[in-house]
């Protein structure tokens, strides 16, 4: 047979299973006992084992099934299973450290260097100085939350995709972000006496502290639904999920309150852009999760929840 991207795995008949790869550079058969029957983890593993730079995360079987699904042989003792390379893969977990690392490099250089970036010197009002200090909190916040908080129902994601993922961090609200709010225009002398520089300003600092407190409080009600190392889920249910909103996806709308703070503090066309892109693509995650949510607990899924924004969607 000629090499292919893809592994045609076929159990052979006997008292044991053998399975034949296609993909590879060379046929492969691999072993397993008669009883119980072996799942489709057990073959990502011999492949891996076999050949470790076909690691589990790089393949994927035909027909999407599950690690856990076993193999299903016909009377005769035949199956035929199609594993796919994914192509290089890496963590999670990594991915989201290094998108949210752009912002914390791109927003210190561009608030310290003014005169390098601006060519004049600019005198920082309040709503920079505070515009500033709720970017570095908000994303040193969701490094840590990555690294202590978040557990991932997928392990891994693909390698190229992770300049795709950053590019919204990077230029949205890195670059752009930065660039606009810190310019001369919202510097101190240009802002005096507007609205922009006022008791406004402190309110739109509690409001978005109450956003950030909430946001991460859904985060530990959302770890504690999912036991360290399983893909076990549950109803969310508590603060935001329950009460006082009913939505599945709380975390979605608190982080969305935030920076829709940040914006209407600011009036930055480059805030109003993040905000917009970053609603759009929740709005489809989180529909899309709420009926996955839908089909999987079916009654026991509470009445009238919404997705994402109280009594609306």
């Amino acid at each position: 047979m000629v090499p292919t991207n893809e592994a045609d795995l076929q159990n052979s008949r006997g008292n044991s299973k053998d399975v034949f790869s296609a993909s590879l550079s060379l046929p492969l058969t691999l072993t397993f006992p008669q009883s119980p029957p072996p799942t489709i983890r057990d073959v990502n593993s011999a492949i891996q084992q076999a050949h470790p730079s076909f690691y589990i995360s790089r393949q994927k079987s035909s027909k999407a099934l599950s690690d856990d699904s076993a193999i299903l042989f016909s009377a005769a003792g035949d199956a035929e299973l199609t594993v796919g390379d994914l192509g290089p893969q890496v963590q999670w977990r990594t991915v989201f450290l290094v998108e949210y690392a752009g912002p914390l490099i791109i927003h210190p250089l561009i608030y310290h260097l003014l005169r390098l970036v601006y060519g004049v010197d600019v005198e920082h009002s309040a709503l920079q100085k505070l515009v500033y200090a709720m970017v570095m909190i908000n994303f040193v916040k969701r490094e840590l939350e990555t690294m202590f908080i978040h557990q991932f129902s997928h392990a891994t994601m693909r390698f190229k995709n992770i300049f795709k993922n950053s590019a919204h961090y990077y230029l949205l609200s890195g670059l752009l972000l930065a660039y606009d709010v810190y310019r001369p225009a919202f510097s101190a002398p240009a802002v005096a006496g507007t609205w922009h520089d006022g008791s406004f300003l402190g309110i739109a600092w509690a409001v978005w502290g109450f956003a950030q407190l909430s946001n991460f409080r859904t985060h530990l009600t959302t770890r504690a639904l999912r036991p360290a190392g399983t893909m076990t889920r549950a109803v969310p249910m508590g603060y935001g999920f329950s009460w006082p909103f009913n939505l599945a996806f709380p975390n979605y709308f608190f982080d969305l309150l935030g920076w829709g703070t940040v914006w209407a503090m600011s009036g930055s066309w480059a805030v109003g852009l993040f905000l917009a892109v970053s609603g759009g693509q929740m709005v489809l995650w989180a529909q899309k999760k709420h009926a996955a949510y839908k089909r999987e607990f079916g009654d026991k899924y509470p009445r009238g929840r919404k997705a994402l924004f109280p009594w609306i969607l």
